[in-house]
């Protein structure tokens, strides 16, 4: 089984993708760069852009993870669902199956949270809310690693010190939460 992961710092933090193969058993390659949206992945003019259009092209992935800039869905939803969208298509007429990696809100009472001038509620709603609503009209999995932040921060520190980054616990969540998805799906290719 092969893995590709589209996204940026959230997604390679900690080594998440190295958890995500040793969870799933899975070959993971990642297309990231700090700070990345998903419409870069799209564009062959950038160099994550030429790469990844490129793998989708060429090689056979049997899932690919797509995953926004953190606050993206909520700042730019038009270039978030055009993307998602475009990537859908692209990763489907290729034969392999879409999962959205659903981030989570910044650090409940966090200095970024206070800079955006939002509440940690606020954010975490309508993160979920854009991210449900971008796997059900393009029919793709979804992988809610921002529900299961929310569900655990008041028990649990998931953050890095920057308030928005996983801490190695955090990532840890991200990467068996996305293998949930996969999982029951695996058992049926062998």
């Amino acid at each position: 089984m092969r893995i590709l992961m589209l996204g940026n710092s959230l997604t390679f933090a900690n080594h998440m993708p190295q958890m995500l193969a040793e969870l799933t058993g899975a070959e993971v390659i990642h297309h990231t760069r700090g700070g990345a949206r998903l419409s870069e992945q799209l564009n062959p003019k950038t160099k994550l852009g030429a790469r990844t259009q490129a793998a989708l092209a060429d090689e056979h992935w049997d899932y690919v993870v797509l995953q926004e800039m953190s606050h993206g869905p909520i700042t730019a939803p038009k270039r978030f669902f055009s993307s998602v969208e475009q990537l859908c298509k692209q990763i489907r007429e290729h034969g392999a199956v879409p999962i959205l990696y659903a981030t989570w809100a910044y650090r409940k009472g966090g200095a970024k949270l206070a800079a955006k001038g939002w509440d940690y509620d606020e954010m975490a709603r309508k993160l979920s809310e854009e991210y449900h609503k971008a796997a059900e009209e393009n029919h793709a999995r979804i992988a809610d690693v921002g529900q299961r932040f929310y569900e655990l921060s008041e028990r649990q520190d998931l953050y890095a010190a920057d308030g928005v980054h996983p801490n190695v616990f955090g990532s840890r969540i991200a990467a068996e939460t996305i293998a949930a998805v996969i999982q029951p799906y695996k058992e049926k290719q062998v």
